[in-house]
This record gives structure tokens, C-alpha cells and sequence, in this order.
């Protein structure tokens, strides 16, 4: 059975916020970075049927990757739909348009999908 309501991600967000915000990264850049992990976030729940989706984030450099990890081995498609009245099949598009890279990697429990945001320093 599927909850209603997709997971709370604040405390992941506001994570990652508070990184980046330290960091002197461009607020522009911070809001692509939430848009792109709550994509994959609620990707992980609705899709997935992760009710606690795991979010990783480092900082390397000048350069952040954010991977969310759940238990399903599928790798994500990007949807294409010919209604543009569709309410739902443009997150992985927004994802790719926000970031700089974007893919997904299986492991042995699940999969990790990721996005990395290069900095403007």
C-alpha cells in the first residue's frame, strides 16, 4: 500500500541549503539544486515506492552532486508526452534543464539517481 503523502524532504533540503549557502554559492544556483533534489525525491517515492527515499550530497571543490538513492533496480526514462495539458512526465526533463549533469547508477540494493551543479567561483 502507497502513502498519500510523499515523505517530508525539508530536512534534506534545508541540508543542503545551509551547505551551499556557506559555501558562497549563487542563490540562483541553490534554488536549481532544491528544484532538482525534490524532482528525484518524489521521483524516488512516486516511482519507486521508496516512502524514505536516501539522499547523498558532497561538495567537492567547486563542484556538488546530490544522488537519491531507493530500492529499485529500474533506471529512469525521461517521459515524452504529446498532451501538453500532462500533469505529471517533465521532472527528469527539469532535472537535465537545471543541472549540469544528470544519470543514474545501479547498485546491488536499488539504484542512485544523481545530478552534479558546477559553481560559478
Amino acid at each position: 500500500m502507497r502513502a498519500l503523502n510523499p515523505p517530508d524532504w525539508s530536512a534534506a533540503r534545508n541540508e543542503l541549503r545551509a551547505l551551499l549557502l556557506t559555501s558562497g554559492w549563487h542563490p540562483d544556483t541553490i534554488h536549481d539544486a532544491e528544484l532538482a533534489l525534490h524532482e528525484l525525491y518524489v521521483n524516488a517515492w512516486r516511482h519507486a515506492d521508496c516512502l524514505a527515499p536516501r539522499v547523498i550530497v558532497v561538495l567537492h571543490a567547486h563542484t556538488l552532486r546530490v544522488s537519491v538513492c531507493d530500492d529499485c533496480p529500474d533506471l529512469p526514462a525521461p517521459r515524452v508526452s504529446e498532451d501538453p495539458y500532462e500533469v505529471s512526465g517533465r521532472g527528469l526533463h527539469l532535472v537535465r534543464a537545471l543541472t549540469h549533469r544528470f544519470g543514474a547508477d545501479t547498485h546491488k540494493n536499488g539504484k542512485a539517481t544523481w545530478f552534479e551543479l558546477d559553481s560559478a567561483a
